[in-house]
């Protein structure tokens, strides 16, 4: 499998230096790396993004999660291997991935509460970017058909 052209975020390096940028605003935020990925992991099983899916479960392995947990995120809602924290991440992630098919709100208050009352405003802030570039690299990989295990530049 091939990618149909080399990724946007390369072609026009200029972007790359964007998405870093926020990378460098979520480490700053104060979330774990564990959530991180597997907040990217749920966003991109949403989109269908296969080098993504690919690429945070991997990342998933390095950090030490355990199969049990890699596997359950697409239905962590029925998995015990989430904390109260990490589910309310995960639906955040949903919320906020799936903004189109709401009616209503984006993310009504109960939800805001449920993830208040897990994070402070610099982790939330943390959540927010890190949900939004996963969804913008889903958003690039997806068109051009990124294959699963692609090596980045």
């Amino acid at each position: 499998m091939h990618a149909r052209m080399t990724n946007p975020a390369y072609v026009l390096p200029d972007g790359m230096k964007g998405i870093g940028a926020i990378f460098k605003a979520v480490q700053q935020g104060g979330i774990a790396h564990e959530l991180q990925e597997i907040v990217g992991l749920r966003a991109s099983q949403i989109n269908g993004c296969g080098a993504c899916v690919h690429a945070h479960t991997q990342a998933l392995v390095k950090a030490g999660e355990g199969i049990d947990r890699i596997a359950a995120v697409a239905a962590w809602r029925e998995a015990p291997f989430f904390t109260g924290g990490e589910r309310a991440a995960l639906e955040l992630t949903e919320a906020v991935t799936r903004m189109a098919d709401r009616s209503g709100e984006a993310v009504d208050d109960e939800l805001w509460n449920l993830v208040a009352d897990h994070y402070d405003e610099r982790q939330i802030a943390a959540l927010l970017l890190l949900i939004g570039v996963t969804n913008l690299f889903n958003r690039l990989n997806a068109p051009i058909k990124e294959p699963a295990g692609a090596t980045w530049a």
